[in-house]
């Protein structure tokens, strides 16, 4: 197919507009798309685990005569190379001088600097497993046509919630 524009090259890039419910077809060369703004090379996104894992590829190749193996599960830096996963937790630290770098290259720094994970506080739970129990008492006396136990279970969660 021969571009719409030119007419001298073959149509490597296909518009399609839709303006006023009608479909409007254009088919064009990379010269002519280009003059007319169009982009004809789309960048792949890169991934940092994809990245990350090629750093490990390089540090391997680079130091393949040190062969490191995890003391517990007997992982090799090529096993994770290939599986992207440690066999334990404990590679995490038999690894540690071999990853550091590559963490450091990939996030900026070898510490966690993003928010941390604050547990909920003691009185929110204990609050919550008040008030389930509360809850189960209370689907048990109405099951029990206790109306009145219910009534008063009833109010006690309004007052905790």
């Amino acid at each position: 197919m021969l571009c719409d524009s030119c007419r001298e090259r073959d149509a490597v890039v296909h518009l399609t507009t839709i303006e006023n419910n009608a479909v409007h077809q254009l088919h064009l060369c990379e010269r002519c798309a280009a003059e007319r703004g169009v982009e004809t090379t789309v960048a792949t996104p890169k991934h940092p685990l994809g990245e990350f894992l090629h750093e490990v590829h390089q540090q391997v190749a680079s130091s393949s005569h040190e062969v490191v193996r995890c003391t517990f599960c007997n992982t090799t830096m090529a096993d994770f190379r290939a599986t992207g996963r440690w066999g334990c937790a404990r590679c995490y630290t038999n690894f540690e001088a071999g990853i550091r770098e590559l963490l450091r290259r990939i996030q900026g720094s070898h510490r966690h600097v993003g928010r941390t994970y604050h547990p909920p506080m003691t009185e929110t739970l204990e609050r919550s497993a008040v008030l389930g129990e509360l809850r189960e008492r209370l689907r048990r006396a109405i099951e029990g046509e206790q109306f009145e136990l219910a009534a008063d279970l009833r109010d006690r969660i309004r007052v905790m919630e």
